[in-house]
């Protein structure tokens, strides 16, 4: 168990082509100077044109009680990001899903003078209409929005959405992918 918690306690750090140049604690990792790592992000639709948000727990050290995409982790040294989002999706939302990778894009967000983000995250998607269950201890609620309503909250209320979460809703509208 312990060889468990300590690969689930890691991040992959990377260069800004994806090679990697070692492993760090997760939480060091999201500490100021904050390195770039390898981040997985999950976006999930239903089939009546509604996204799948999720406020985080408010256990998170970066950006607790702030909505963002149906999920978001760090894949394990080694793993590929397809089994890590797979993986991740059912521990945090309860339920798997078909996901198909979108993109990969970089990010660098600070959420105070202690935590923040440096991220080269890549994008999977999926459809999904059954029952969320989500893990308490990841996410706070959940809910599922139409696009148009989003981006009009987002327009409206920016700070209450991560950055990623922001961005990812940006590069799918450009890919006029939702």
């Amino acid at each position: 168990m312990d060889e468990i918690n300590a690969k689930y306690n890691q991040v992959v750090l990377v260069d800004s082509q994806d090679r990697q140049i070692g492993t760090m604690d997760k939480v060091k990792a999201h500490q100021h100077p904050v390195p770039l790592h390898r981040a997985i992000s999950i976006v999930i639709v239903n089939g009546r044109g509604e996204m799948l948000l999720q406020k985080r727990s408010q256990q998170k050290p970066t950006w607790p009680l702030y909505w963002s995409n149906a999920c978001c982790t760090h894949p394990f040294d080694g793993e590929p990001g397809r089994v890590c989002a797979k993986r991740r999706l059912q521990e945090e939302m309860g339920f798997t899903t078909p996901l198909k990778y979108l993109f990969k894009y970089q990010y660098d967000a600070r959420f105070d003078k202690t935590w923040g983000e440096c991220e080269l995250d890549s994008v999977y998607w999926g459809k999904y209409t059954g029952q969320v269950k989500p893990n308490p201890a990841e996410a706070e609620d959940y809910k599922w929005l139409p696009f148009a309503v989003l981006k009009s909250d987002i327009a409206n209320n920016p700070s209450i959405y991560t950055p990623w979460f922001r961005d990812i809703l940006r590069l799918l509208e450009k890919r006029k992918a939702v």
